[in-house]
């Protein structure tokens, strides 16, 4: 049977691994919750976008080497850009379709009429801004700069991102998706970039939960008075020998 140290040793093992893991559990436990009982669909933001935004159709259209014979074209991506017919070729360079106009950027203007392409029609706009740089826990994190937000009037405090070089309907981000990605940087406790299942901290913690649930059932098994009676050892009982009983003829 266990020495009574070794139970108090054990015990105080567990309650002190319980004590220093025990608020990553509750985030575990809590963000587990959060992710199956939530629509995925909702948190991407698709219930603020229309089913499928309206493509038009366009002619006159020349190829991009018609356009710049000195041009080497490995890739082109036609997108309507507020009524018009542009080229994004070699994932770089954005051009008028028709005439070959290179532009830089598109306008603020051009992104809010992208950006109604794709969001309901009921939202309202209540601001526009251009960004240039983003830190490493930025809603639009790790995309490409710079890049239109367009801000809309809801409680959601919901945006829409409109990539100003590329003229892509990127994503949208809102309350729902905010949350999701917090919970999800505490599920994953990859502090930087989120999706980093393999870094040591998780590792670590994962091991250290595992010893604290070990340690748990190991002080079941000391402490529990079933174990106990049924380790206990049977004494066994000696029987008195008997005098031999001498008979007389």
């Amino acid at each position: 049977m266990v020495k009574r140290k070794t139970a108090i040793n054990i015990r105080k093992a567990h309650r002190y691994l319980g004590i220093f893991i025990g608020i990553q559990f509750i985030m575990w436990t809590v963000s587990g919750l959060y992710f199956s009982w939530t629509d995925l669909d909702e948190i991407h933001g698709d219930h603020f976008k229309k089913e499928a935004p309206v493509h038009s159709s366009f002619s006159d259209l020349k190829s991009p080497t018609e356009l710049h014979p000195e041009m080497e074209v490995a890739s082109v991506k036609l997108q309507e850009i507020s009524g018009k017919p542009f080229y994004y070729v070699n994932d770089k360079v954005l051009m008028d379709a028709r005439n070959g106009e290179i532009i830089e950027e598109i306008s603020s203007q051009q992104a809010l009429d992208i950006a109604s392409r794709y969001m309901k029609e009921d939202l309202k706009v209540s601001g526009i801004e251009r960004i240039t740089e983003t830190g490493r826990h930025h809603e639009y994190r790790e995309r490409l700069l710079p890049a239109w937000v367009i801000s809309y009037d809801t409680d959601e405090n919901l945006k829409a991102y409109v990539g100003a070089l590329t003229g892509n309907f990127n994503t949208v981000r809102h309350r729902d998706w905010r949350w999701f990605d917090f919970l999800w940087m505490t599920h994953t406790m990859d502090y930087e970039g989120r999706d980093d299942f393999n870094n040591l901290l998780l590792r670590s913690f994962s091991l250290l939960g595992l010893i604290t649930v070990l340690s748990g059932f190991l002080l079941w098994y000391v402490s529990s008075p079933t174990v106990r009676k049924i380790l206990k050892p049977v004494k066994k009982v000696k029987k008195k020998k008997k005098n031999p009983v001498i008979r007389n003829n």
